[in-house]
């Protein structure tokens, strides 16, 4: 059980890091949409990169963050059923809440996984900027696997946990 805790606290403090490092392309994407206005609307000499750069730099973004989210128990809830519930009950609903979110995170991780490796495989490139689309595929994939272990790991505490709430451990 102590050494379950002291992973899922690990895996924390990278969900962390990874809302970090999701949190700064968000900067550079903000940062270049407005240099992107101001060039086309200002000097009349739009960027054709903006567009795509930034629509590329959307995946890992959305994904960088599922982690942290589940760490600061963020998703969104019906509290009212949760409220109805006995301890028993509302740990079961957690612990099945949790398993569907191991399932879910579990096929997108396979998913982007399979897209990382492909894209590395077949040598795939952005159309205007050229770079290549694994560096854009491994993080939402690192993230989206970091999100399925760590709902595993938040699973296995609260299974064998003896507190009510998960967040006690």
């Amino acid at each position: 059980m102590m050494m379950l805790v002291v992973l899922l606290r690990r895996f924390e403090r990278l969900a962390v890091w990874l809302a970090g490092i999701g949190a700064m392309i968000i900067i550079v994407q903000m940062l270049w949409i407005s240099y992107g206005v101001f060039m086309r609307y200002v000097m009349s000499k739009p960027d054709g990169m903006v567009t795509e750069a930034t629509a590329l730099l959307l995946f890992p973004a959305a994904f960088l963050g599922l982690a942290f989210a589940l760490k600061e128990d963020a998703y969104p809830k019906v509290s009212f059923l949760l409220d109805a519930l006995r301890p028993g009950g509302r740990r079961w609903l957690e612990a099945l809440n949790l398993v569907l979110m191991i399932i879910v995170g579990a096929f997108f991780s396979i998913a982007a996984i399979k897209a990382t490796i492909g894209s590395f495989a077949s040598g795939a490139s952005s159309e205007i900027l050229l770079w290549p689309r694994y560096l854009f595929w491994g993080p939402g994939a690192l993230a989206l696997t970091v999100f399925t272990i760590h709902a595993c790991l938040k699973l296995a505490v609260l299974v064998t946990s003896q507190s009510e709430d998960i967040n006690d451990q």
